[in-house]
């Protein structure tokens, strides 16, 4: 996601371009222009979080959603 000393490991590795992917998915939906070279610094933290905001709650309900067809 971030570029620089990011801290955030991910656990899945391959899910890097997915996270990648929803990232420009949300911003788009929320009307924010990533710059084209994917620096993220001149941004607000506003549109920041708003963007992991979003990615979280999304996240959160694709779990939910796997987990209750795991136990139907």
């Amino acid at each position: 996601m971030a570029q620089g000393n990011n801290s955030n490991n991910l656990v899945v590795s391959k899910a890097h371009g997915a996270l990648e992917q929803m990232k420009y998915e949300v911003a788009q939906e929320l009307g924010i222009s990533i710059p084209q070279d994917g620096y993220q610094g001149n941004m607000t933290s506003y549109e920041n979080g708003s963007i992991g905001g979003y990615i979280t709650k999304r996240l959160v309900t694709i779990g939910e959603q796997q987990l209750a067809g795991q136990f139907h």
